[in-house]
């Protein structure tokens, strides 16, 4: 009889050193950016040293901003505060309060 080993990671999400779900994303989108910004950058012919420290300075605070905000909001965080923007503050009833209370609530 054959032995199978089980998936254990099915169902969890995608993890890649701490960083979970989106922020995956985030991390190897905006280090892209960085890495097409600095070749366009460089072959406009801007100074190397500029290019150079743009994309360290750049990949720096990428991955530093894509640690803090893992930590902060968690796995499903930022989809979170994106839907917190997405609700009302308040709802309004324009209705008078006695059509309310009648039956089916239509006049």
């Amino acid at each position: 009889m054959a032995k199978y080993e089980i998936n254990k990671g099915v169902g969890r999400s995608v993890e890649f050193h701490g960083l979970k779900a989106q922020y995956l994303s985030v991390f190897a989108g905006g280090l892209l950016a960085i890495f097409i910004l600095v070749a366009v950058l460089y072959m406009i012919g801007v100074n190397h040293f500029f290019c150079l420290l743009l994309g360290v300075a750049g990949g720096i605070i990428i991955v530093w901003q894509t640690f803090l905000m893992n930590r902060k909001y968690r796995e499903h965080g930022l989809m979170k505060l994106g839907a917190r923007k997405n609700h009302p503050r308040y709802l309004l009833n324009r209705k008078r309060v006695r059509t309310l209370f009648k039956e089916g609530g239509r006049q």
